[in-house]
């Protein structure tokens, strides 16, 4: 039997207590985070073996690099506004790659590309492949809709990622190169362009390339365009004014009235320390609300952060999918009203969970809590994977909840925003999952692998092993330790029920408050010895999930989860019309294994009605049904039949 220990002991120089809010943290540069994990590394692996090369030859393709080149393309395609931004997330996914898989061809890749951008980039700066092929004298004219600065803003992020990953400053010195031109045509100056670009991105790259250059002058102009969005008089009536024409999305979307048309739709009906509610466009939304915690956290900005929070309560409780996906309909690829989340229509982008991802990793940043967590941990499993097949060459753009069948995922998109995006995040999982404070490791999500802990002028090297989709046992073993003490601090789940914890063999008291906080992190300070041990044990058993009363295509219908991964039937494990199957509320669920996934097991029925016609009425007929469920993120690849998240719940 262990012995019990709340705060301190006697024995030991431990200290044991709630992380607390407030906590500065950074996330762990990808150098620092091996991840050696029975789920995430074949994955990462396929994206690095499959995903990238893929990409790769679809850039050359379908015409982006030839267009760098500014050479006349073959055939049908011209090039898009958008082109520039899957070149960018390319260089950043291979760059990511290089960090833990030195590869000296697709280094010789990145130079290449790389150099066409470089030979692309007028004299002045600017680099913008459509602009500078199709509509040289319509530049920084049509903000709103064209996207100029949102290409900048990836390739600006692509810069950092390839310097942090090779040391090479070749795309650094391009971008600062544009940097400079887009500072002097914008701001509140006599002469300047006082606008901003209608997809928000380049507000959250300015902040890391002002981290990486130390260039406090890239963080101003990050604010400058974060506080003037919203701001009267409104920036794209006065361009669309001057412009004399509907701009690139006039015909997409046609009259005032349609959702794209409207303020709300780029988050530019309020200023930003003003709004309330997640609206519009969910993938610029999360952009901007990215940028506003960077921004929050770099200046010290409490009405920033309070904001973040505002619109954070608002888009978890009333505005996100069971999944982690967010964004309602296709209409306007965002948000409609509170509630309303239809499973057989949702958008999810996954562009949009990727962004609430990185909105969460942000938060924690500054505002450590799980709730921010728990969905960071949620998106990444459910409403991120799910864009990616199995073999890492075809994907989502939006992930519903419910198919009819037909729906399977695609090689390419003509707007080719996610592919690229995932693969850039799956690259940089490490980061996500792993913080630094002072003299502190902070894991967010439980990934196996290895950490090197900056301890003062020394470093520490932790070793993870996390079961967290098995036997829900995580340890944490200090491989290489330090003379000075140092903090270890981990996030306990929501969705366990049940959690123990032991520090060196000795059972810490998780049901004290200053041991866990309201805030859901416990920090472990310690002399620590080589081999001491951390280890958490949390309850994986599957569980139902039922819908808020408010949402109203969902009553009486239950979703099954086990931990952080959500399920789905599918109909090649259950047969066609799953509408029709049931969970009763007392069947006993079970873990079992399909075709290499972790499933979940149930005894429910499948209900028919006799007869004949639309409509009978003939009492309804149950008969047995052994229920397979799968997680959400894989289905569709065994075919393009039914699925179902939730499933009718009977008594």
């Amino acid at each position: 039997m262990t012995d019990t220990i709340n705060h301190t002991t006697d024995h030991q120089a431990d200290a044991i207590a709630a992380a607390g809010r407030g906590r500065p943290s950074r996330p762990a540069p990808l150098d620092a985070v091996t991840v050696d994990d029975t789920f995430w590394s074949p994955r990462i692996e396929t994206v690095v073996a499959e995903t990238i090369p893929f990409q790769r030859h679809q850039l050359d393709t379908v015409g982006h690099l030839h267009a760098l080149r500014h050479e006349e393309l073959v055939g049908d395609p011209v090039p898009h506004i958008f082109w520039d931004s899957d070149v960018a997330k390319w260089i950043e996914a291979a760059s990511n790659s290089l960090v833990h898989h030195p590869d000296s061809d697709l280094d010789a890749q990145l130079d290449d590309v790389i150099a066409l951008l470089a030979s692309a980039q007028d004299d002045d700066g600017y680099l913008n492949t459509y602009f500078q092929t199709v509509e040289p004298e319509a530049r920084f004219t049509d903000l709103r809709d064209a996207h100029e600065l949102y290409c900048a803003g990836h390739l600006i992020e692509a810069a950092v990622a390839h310097h942090a990953a090779t040391g090479k400053t070749s795309l650094l010195d391009v971008m600062r190169r544009y940097v400079d031109l887009i500072e002097d045509v914008f701001g509140p100056g006599e002469g300047q362009l006082r606008g901003y670009d209608g997809h928000e991105e380049i507000e959250l790259a300015l902040v890391k390339l002002a981290g990486a250059t130390g260039e406090l002058r890239y963080l101003e102009l990050a604010s400058y365009f974060v506080e003037e969005r919203g701001r009267e008089p409104y920036f794209f009536d006065l361009e669309a004014e001057r412009r004399g024409t509907d701009g690139w999305f006039g015909s997409h979307f046609p009259g005032a009235d349609h959702p794209g048309r409207r303020r709300e739709y780029l988050q530019g009906h309020a200023p930003v320390r003003e709004q309330t509610e997640a609206v519009g466009h969910a993938v610029r939304a999360m952009y901007l609300y990215s940028a506003m915690a960077d921004l929050a956290r770099e200046q010290e900005d409490s009405s920033l952060l309070e904001a973040c929070r505002r619109l954070w309560d608002h888009l978890t409780s009333r505005r996100m999918y069971v999944t982690g996906g967010i964004g309602t309909s296709a209409v306007n690829e965002g948000f409609t009203e509170d509630f309303d989340l239809p499973d057989g229509t949702a958008y999810a982008e996954t562009c949009a969970a990727i962004g609430l991802a990185m909105w969460a990793q942000r938060l924690l940043r500054i505002d450590r809590h799980r709730r921010y967590g728990d969905v960071l941990e949620l998106a990444l499993h459910n409403g991120v994977l799910a864009g990616l097949s199995h073999d890492g060459r075809c994907f989502f753009y939006d992930n519903p909840l419910s198919s009819r069948g037909g729906v399977g995922r695609n090689e390419w998109f003509d707007v080719a925003c996610c592919p690229p995006n995932v693969a850039r995040l799956l690259t940089s999982l490490g980061s996500y999952a792993y913080a630094f404070g002072d003299d502190e490791l902070v894991m967010h999500v439980a990934i196996s692998g290895q950490v090197r802990v900056p301890v003062g002028d020394d470093e520490a090297v932790v070793v993870v092993d996390a079961d967290v989709l098995g036997s829900g046992r995580v340890e944490l073993r200090v491989a290489a330790t330090t003379t000075t003490p140092f903090t270890v601090t981990l996030r306990v789940p929501a969705w366990s029920r049940t959690t123990s914890l032991t520090v060196a063999g000795i059972e810490v008291d998780l049901g004290d408050p200053a041991v866990l906080g309201e805030d859901g992190y416990v920090s472990v300070t310690r002399s620590w010895s080589e081999d001491d041990r951390v280890v958490v044990q949390l309850d994986t058993a599957p569980r139902r999930l039922r819908p808020d009363a408010r949402l109203a295509d969902h009553a009486g219908l239950v979703a099954v989860a086990r931990g952080p991964l959500m399920y789905a039937l599918e109909e090649v494990d259950n047969g066609a019309e799953l509408q029709m199957l049931a969970l009763p509320r007392d069947a006993e669920v079970s873990v079992g294994h399909v075709g290499g996934l972790d499933t979940v097991h149930a005894a429910g029925t499948r209900t028919s009605i006799p007869g004949e016609g639309l409509y009978r009425t003939s009492d309804p007929v149950e008969e047995f049904a052994e229920l397979t469920f799968v997680p959400y993120f894989s289905w569709a690849n065994r075919g393009e039949g039914e699925m179902r998240v939730w499933v009718r719940e009977t008594p």
